[in-house]
C-alpha cells in the first residue's frame, strides 16, 4: 500500500459572506497533506444535505461550526485513521455510515465534505498530479464555458429584482482565456452603463452588481447594451437566467414584487417563454420551484428544445431525485454543488447519472465561498462542459476563473 492516512486536522475559518465554515486538512503517512474547505448557500433547496451550525447566539450569531468540527475529530478521524487514502468511495462510505441519516444532519455535510475533498487532494498531490488530472485520468481535458454572473438579485442583493442571477455566457469559443476576456469586457461595459444612469457599482454576493432596478426586463436591457457596447453581438454572448423560482412562490403563486405582478404555473411559464423569444436567453436554471412537478414538465416541454432548463433546488445534486427527474422528463440540465450532495463519491455518481440520460451538467459554486479552487477541476476532470462560479470579481471567485486558466496551459501545449 503506498500510503495510509495519518491525521485530520479540520478548523474554522471564514468564508465570503465573513461567516464561519470548515476547512480540513488529510495528512498522510509519508508527510503530504490536501487541504479543502467547503462553501455555504443562502438559497437553498429544502433537500439539500445539511449544513450543521451550532445555534449558539454568543457565537458568530450561531453561525459557529464548532459542533461539525468536532464530529471531525472525534467520529469521523478515528473511524479512517489508517484507512488507504486512495480508495475515495471507502473513505466517504465509512462517514455516512457513522452519520447514518439521510441528510447528514448527525456529522453535518459541512463536516463530511470537508474531509471528502481534502482526502482527494491529498492523493492527488501524492501523486504529484493537478487534482483535475487525477479525479479524471487522461478523458477529463473538456474546460468549461462559463456562465458569468453580472447582475445580482433576489436573496443575493439587496434590490428590487426578483430572479437571482442574470448572467452572460460566452458561445463562439472553447477557449477559457478568451472567454473570460469577453465576460470581462461586458462586464466593464455594464458598470459604465449603470454609472451613466447613476446606479450603484457596488456589488452583491457572487460578485455581480446590485443595481436599484425595478423589473427583469431593465437588467436584461442593460445586459444587452452592455454586450453591445463591448462590440460583441448576442450571437457571440448569451443570456443565463437563475430564477431561484423557490423564493418567489407563495400560496401557489409566483410573485413577482419588482413586476407588481402574480403568475400561476402556466402564467409563469407564458412569462419565461416570451423571455427567451424578446432576449438572447439559452439557459433557465430553477423556472419553477422544486415541488412543482407538472409545471416543470409542462415547461420542459415547452421550452427544453430550445433552451437549457436546469434543475438547482429541484434536483441538488441528489442521484434519487435526479432518477425520479429523468423519469418524469424534468428539465434537461443538473446544476452540480458538492456542499448539497455531501461527498465527492455521491457528487461523482450523480454526475455520471445525469451524463449517462443526455442531462447537461453545469459545475456550481455557492454564495459564500472560499479561496478554495476544487470545482475548477472537477469541471474539467468529468467534462462538464460549463461552470458557473460567479462574476469576474471578488478573489473568491476570480481563484476558479483564474485556476481554469492555468489548467488550460497544462491541457493545451
Amino acid at each position: 500500500m503506498k500510503t495510509l492516512i495519518k491525521d485530520i486536522k479540520p478548523r474554522q475559518i471564514i468564508d465570503s459572506r465573513g461567516i464561519p465554515t470548515i476547512e480540513t486538512d488529510v495528512i498522510l503517512s509519508d508527510g503530504t497533506i490536501g487541504r479543502a474547505s467547503v462553501p455555504s448557500g443562502a438559497s437553498k433547496g429544502k433537500c439539500e444535505a445539511l449544513e450543521l451550525r451550532d445555534n449558539d447566539i454568543n457565537n458568530f450569531q450561531g453561525k459557529g461550526v464548532s459542533k461539525a468540527i468536532n464530529n471531525i475529530e472525534k467520529i469521523i478521524k478515528p473511524a479512517i485513521i489508517g484507512k488507504n487514502p486512495f480508495n475515495q468511495k471507502e473513505i466517504d462510505l465509512i462517514m455516512l455510515d457513522k452519520d447514518g441519516t439521510s441528510n447528514k444532519s448527525k456529522l453535518g455535510a459541512n463536516a463530511i465534505l470537508s474531509v471528502s475533498l481534502a482526502n482527494a487532494r491529498a492523493c492527488a498531490n501524492y501523486e504529484k498530479e493537478p487534482l483535475f488530472r487525477y479525479l479524471g485520468g487522461i478523458n477529463g481535458t473538456l474546460l468549461p464555458i462559463p456562465m458569468v454572473n453580472i447582475i445580482n438579485g433576489g436573496v443575493h442583493a439587496n434590490n428590487k429584482l426578483d430572479f437571482q442571477e442574470f448572467m452572460i455566457q460566452p458561445v463562439v469559443s472553447c477557449d477559457v482565456h478568451e472567454s473570460i476576456k469577453m465576460a470581462a469586457e461586458v462586464f466593464q461595459e455594464l458598470k459604465k452603463i449603470l454609472q451613466k444612469e447613476g446606479f450603484s457599482t457596488s456589488v452583491g454576493d457572487e460578485g455581480g452588481f446590485a443595481p436599484e432596478f425595478n423589473t427583469n426586463k431593465e437588467a436584461l436591457d442593460a445586459i444587452v447594451l452592455a454586450i453591445k457596447n463591448a462590440k460583441y453581438s448576442t450571437e457571440e454572448i448569451k443570456i443565463c437566467l437563475d430564477v431561484a423560482a423557490n423564493e418567489i412562490y407563495q400560496n401557489t403563486k409566483y410573485i413577482l414584487k419588482g413586476e407588481g405582478k402574480e403568475f400561476s404555473t402556466k402564467e409563469m411559464i407564458n412569462y419565461l417563454h416570451e423571455l427567451t423569444i424578446n432576449y438572447p436567453i439559452i439557459s433557465i436554471e430553477d423556472g419553477l420551484m422544486e415541488e412543482d412537478f407538472d409545471g416543470w414538465r409542462e415547461l420542459t416541454c415547452t421550452l427544453g428544445k430550445k433552451c437549457q432548463l436546469v434543475g438547482d433546488d429541484l434536483f441538488v445534486t441528489n442521484y434519487n431525485k435526479l432518477t425520479y427527474g429523468i423519469k418524469s422528463k424534468l428539465a434537461n440540465a443538473v446544476l452540480i454543488k458538492l456542499n448539497q450532495a455531501g461527498t465527492l463519491s455521491e457528487t461523482l455518481d450523480t454526475i455520471q447519472l445525469a451524463q449517462n440520460n443526455n442531462y447537461k451538467t453545469i459545475i456550481s459554486h455557492r454564495s459564500g465561498e472560499t479561496e478554495d479552487t476544487f470545482i475548477a477541476d472537477l469541471a474539467v476532470a468529468v467534462n462538464s462542459g460549463q461552470i458557473k462560479t460567479g462574476s469576474i470579481s471578488r478573489a473568491e471567485r476570480t481563484a476558479k476563473y483564474n485556476r481554469l486558466l492555468r489548467i488550460e496551459e497544462e491541457i493545451i501545449v
